[in-house]
Parts: C-alpha cells; sequence; structure tokens
C-alpha cells in the first residue's frame, strides 16, 4: 500500500476512504472503553465537586483531585436520552422514532465512538506507585504494572523530559478497532483528532488544578506500548504527558530540554521491561482485519531516539500579505469560567442552531482564545510563530456587527483578519456538506482549521499526520471552549468539501488546506432527558 496515497484519500477522497456499500454491525459493536479484569483496582471518589474554581493543587495531588482530573478530562459525566426521529424512502412522511441513550462525556468524539484510552503513571503518597488505567466505566484505576519506572520513561523520551521531577505521566492511546467498525478506513484520520481534543482537555484541566503539563509526541512507541501491556495490533500510544506542580512564585518552564546525545534502542530498552499480559473485554465477536491502519501505525513508530525531530519553519515562507485591508480586533481580558459548567454543558449542535445577534467582541474573543491553544509546552519546539505556521485559523462569516459577509484569515500575532472574500458564503458552505445534518444558513461563523498540505510529512515523516490531526483536535477544542464563553455552541464536521474549502480560502499557493470545520452559533436546547452521573 502507498502510504501517501492512502492519507490523500483520507483527506480529498472520504467516500472512497469508507466501502460504500459497508454496513454497521451494531449488535457487535464495541464498548465504548476498556474494561481489564482480575486486576487490582483503586476506587476513586464518586462525590466530584461540582465546580472547578479553587481547587488548585497545593503539596500533592490528593485521591479526590486526582478523580476530579480524571472525571472531568475523559469520564462518563451525564446520561442523555432522546428520540431520533427517522423516515422510510418508500413513505416520506411517514415518521417513526427511537430512543437514542448517549453516555456524555466532557469532549466530543466522532461518532461518539471514543477511539482513546487513557492511562496514567503516578507517584503518590496515597497510593502505590506504578501505571494504571483509568476505567471510565467504573471511575476507578486498574493497576497494570506496580513500582518506580521513572528510568524507563526518561530513556524512552531521550532524556528530553526530567520525570523523576514529575509526580505522574499521562498516556493517550489509540484503541483502533473502537472506530474502525464503524468508519472503516477513515477512522484513522478521526483518531489524531480525538486524541487531541482529549490532550486539550489535559492541559485545560491541568491548568485549573495548577499542574504543569507538556505533550511529547515523539517517544519509542515500542516501549511505552510495553511498559503498559498494549498489543500494538489492537491498541497504540499517540502522545505522552508529563505532570508537575508549579513552583511557589509561578510555573516550572515549559521549555523541554534537548534530546540526549546517546541513543536508545526500543529494541533494547523493551527486552528490560518483564512482559505483561492483561485480560480485557472490549465485546466484539466479529473483528473486521484493519491491515492499513497498522501499517500506517507501523511506519509512524519511533524505533531510536535518533529519530526524533524538532520542527523547524526556517524553510518555509511567510504567510502573502493578502490585501491592505484588515480588520484588527479588540483585545479583551480572557474570561472567567468553570470548566466543570463547560464539561457538562457541552453540546454539538446540528439542525439546533438559531439565529441571534452576534458582534465583533465575540469573533475576536474565539478567535484569540482559539489560537492561544498552540502555546502549549511539546517536544516539536517552542518557536510559537512557527506552530501558528503549522496550523492557522479561516473563517466564514454572516450578519456579524461591524464587519462584512465574507471568508477571512487571522494572524495571531497581529490579532486581526484579513479579508479574502465578501459576499454571502452559506450556499456554497451549505452544498460542500457531504450530509446535511447541519443547517449552515442558521450559522453566523464557520471556522475551518487550516495546516500543511503535505501533513508535516516531509519533516516529521509520517508521524507528521498524526501530530498534526492531534495539534489540530487541541484547536477545536479551544475553539469549542471559547464558543462556549460567548454562549455558543460548535460542531466540528468532517463531512465537507476540503477542495471547496481549499479554493475559498485561495490556499493553494501557500501549499496548505482545511483540516476539520467548525460551524459556530447560538443554539436552541434540544428536547431531551438528561442526568448526571455524581456519586
Amino acid at each position: 500500500m502507498n502510504l501517501e496515497n492512502f492519507l490523500y484519500r483520507l483527506h480529498f477522497d472520504t467516500e472512497n476512504a469508507r466501502p460504500s456499500d459497508l454496513e454497521v454491525d451494531w449488535g457487535d459493536a464495541p464498548l465504548p472503553y476498556k474494561l481489564y479484569r482480575g486486576q487490582p483496582v483503586i476506587l476513586l471518589p464518586e462525590d466530584v465537586s461540582l465546580s472547578l474554581i479553587d481547587q488548585t493543587v497545593s503539596q500533592e495531588m490528593t485521591i479526590p483531585q486526582l478523580g476530579a482530573w480524571l472525571w472531568y478530562s475523559y469520564g462518563l459525566i451525564q446520561i442523555s436520552q432522546s428520540l431520533l426521529v427517522t423516515t422510510t424512502s418508500a413513505d416520506a412522511e411517514s415518521e417513526s422514532f427511537l430512543p437514542l441513550v448517549m453516555k456524555r462525556r466532557p469532549v466530543p468524539s466522532g461518532g461518539g465512538l471514543y477511539p482513546s484510552e487513557l492511562y496514567v503513571y503516578l507517584k503518590l503518597s496515597s497510593i502505590p506507585p506504578g501505571l494504571y488505567h483509568y476505567d471510565v466505566a467504573h471511575h476507578r484505576l486498574v493497576q497494570l504494572r506496580e513500582g518506580n519506572f521513572d528510568h524507563v520513561l526518561n530513556r524512552a523520551l531521550g532524556g528530553s523530559c526530567p520525570v523523576h521531577a514529575c509526580f505522574g505521566v499521562a498516556f493517550v492511546s489509540i484503541y483502533f478497532w473502537k472506530n474502525f467498525f464503524k468508519y472503516d478506513e477513515f477512522s484513522y484520520r478521526l483518531q489524531g483528532l480525538d486524541a487531541g481534543v482529549l490532550l486539550g482537555q489535559l492541559q485545560e484541566m491541568a491548568n485549573q488544578l495548577g499542574v504543569t503539563t507538556a505533550v511529547h509526541y515523539q517517544f519509542l512507541d515500542k516501549v511505552m506500548n510495553a511498559l503498559l501491556g498494549l498489543s500494538a495490533d489492537q491498541e497504540s500510544v499517540y502522545a505522552v504527558v508529563p505532570l508537575s506542580l508549579q513552583t511557589e512564585g509561578g510555573r516550572h518552564s515549559h521549555s523541554l530540554a534537548q534530546w540526549r546525545e546517546k541513543e536508545e534502542l526500543a529494541s533494547e530498552l523493551t527486552r528490560e521491561l518483564p512482559e505483561q499480559k492483561h485480560v480485557q473485554v472490549i465485546r466484539s465477536k466479529r473483528m473486521r482485519q484493519y491491515p492499513a491502519l497498522l501499517q500506517m501505525n507501523e511506519a509512524a513508530m519511533q524505533a531510536s531516539t535518533r529519530a526524533f525531530r524538532r520542527y523547524s519553519d526556517q524553510a518555509e515562507s511567510k504567510r502573502p500579505r493578502r490585501s491592505d485591508e484588515r480588520i484588527l480586533l479588540p483585545r479583551l481580558q480572557k474570561p472567567s469560567y468553570d470548566l466543570a459548567e463547560y464539561c457538562r454543558e457541552r453540546f454539538s449542535p446540528e439542525m439546533d442552531f438559531i439565529r441571534r445577534k452576534t458582534d465583533q467582541n465575540q469573533v475576536a474573543r474565539i478567535m484569540e482564545m482559539t489560537m492561544s491553544a498552540l502555546s502549549y509546552g511539546n517536544d516539536l519546539g517552542e518557536n510559537q510563530e512557527a506552530a501558528w505556521r503549522r496550523l492557522s485559523l479561516f473563517v466564514s462569516i454572516h450578519q456579524v456587527e461591524g464587519m462584512k459577509d465574507g471568508a477571512y484569515a487571522y494572524e495571531p500575532l497581529e490579532h486581526a483578519l484579513y479579508p479574502i472574500v465578501y459576499g454571502d458564503l452559506r450556499a456554497r458552505l451549505q452544498e460542500g456538506m457531504t450530509l446535511d445534518n447541519v443547517n449552515l444558513y442558521q450559522v453566523p461563523l464557520c471556522f475551518h482549521v487550516v495546516g500543511k498540505r503535505d501533513h508535516l510529512i516531509n519533516q516529521l515523516g509520517f508521524r507528521g499526520y498524526r501530530i498534526q490531526q492531534m495539534e489540530a483536535g487541541i484547536v477545536v477544542h479551544h475553539l469549542l471552549l471559547a464558543a462556549f464563553t460567548c454562549g455558543m455552541g460548535g460542531h466540528p464536521l468532517l463531512g465537507f468539501d476540503v477542495e471547496n474549502c481549499d479554493d475559498l480560502y485561495n490556499l493553494a499557493s501557500e501549499e496548505k488546506t482545511c483540516l476539520i470545520q467548525i460551524p459556530v452559533g447560538h443554539y436552541r436546547p434540544r428536547a431531551r432527558f438528561q442526568t448526571g452521573l455524581h456519586g
């Protein structure tokens, strides 16, 4: 299989990334969470605080704080029940109603399937040190290995992180089958975005609690998988997030040290780890094969720390100046909000969008908060301008006070919008939708997260594709949070005509492309019964 052709098909030819005759076997669908059998467990408090204000960690993260961090990051926070209206092609006027039960989490996921799993390495006085899986279904920790693994993790990260100074490390993995069963090969694109949205939530929750994080996209994959006891043909770690506490008077620096000159090999380090085998439950009995995903995952793996790379934009040209005309947006104070409230109220409107007054201040807040996402600590490099060239933000605007309808490019340094084309673009965007599940005629803002057309492969190899998708997911997370602070909601979409949007924003000259589309606006409450899952 030609891997570059595979990625091209995922992005520009999505109809052929999923068999047209595929019938989803919902009766054999996997569980939306992973379950272990026969392992020691640590119960987490069920009476999670309804507010995260003033919940800062002081000397050491307590078990209640750990439970809140995990629960608000990726737990089952609500059960929602509504009715799904269906019609038959034979009788378009005949409607039937099917009960729709959703187990809601704090973050969105493609199709609500949640292919990511969350693991933690903890060194707290209140529990045995070791590696744990966050059991979402029971809100508890499942112990996978007991002991101190600082040395192994430090070597697997190439010595770029002082693991000994961290109280924990989080691991975000992808369990391939959990959304492959529905989306087939297209699931590979969704998996990176899903992992990125979870990374964004982990970071935001850490900020709320006063915990410092940095995302490592580069590590010895087979070491991390072996450490957690993962089977490479089922699941693989996508990102590693060390956790440390703020120092008095400020945070620890997000800056990451240079990788050590001494080469570490995954093959040698894995031999030092005793093999772990765990009994797990995923429910599906008739699993199809996914060779393309496994081939992509293998091609993206790093077997030596010599393969680690910093991202550099020195050879890249600056963004071309589109026009002398621009709109300087107002600089606003970051709004105060309770992240716990966002987690409970987060909603992805579909046909629920309604027209309501939208002003320039709301646009300015969403733009600034969204692109601030790329100031996070990571192992790609500390140059924020380089991060803003890896990903950028474009928007199509309709009926926003003080602004003309049209398509705009956002410049973070100037905090300004540059017009690309004026006019009402709603019909063009609606016609580009592959599904009629969102009414864009009711939406004042339609955002597009834009990235390099080569998906960073030229600099970071095939690992660059999933890094790009994860960073796009982090940006999407911040955009949805920013929209919430403006009283609006957003719905991330991959079902849109990429070439149509690339042409709209004249992206070909910059060798960039639209990665994801997010309509944002006000919406009406949906008729549904909803209850929280607090203890």
